[in-house]
């Protein structure tokens, strides 16, 4: 099931997204919510992915627009 809360302490709505960082590449990828959790990754609801932002320097990869219909 792909049920999962947002990993935002305070948050409790429905994650929608998934935040996954490559340290070396200094690159984070922001998509649709993976199909399990995976302890390296950070599952987000659709307002806090829509506030994501990294440090200068790094890429943000949004494959989906944040509020875009899915399938």
């Amino acid at each position: 099931m792909r049920t999962r809360p947002c990993c935002r302490v305070t948050c409790s709505r429905r994650a929608a997204y998934t935040l996954t960082f490559d340290y070396t590449d200094r690159m984070a990828a922001l998509g649709p919510l993976a199909y399990r959790a995976e302890p390296h990754s950070y599952d987000l609801c659709e307002l806090h992915a829509a506030k994501t932002s990294v440090p200068a320097g790094w890429t943000l990869i949004k494959p989906v627009p944040i509020g875009a219909p899915r399938d």
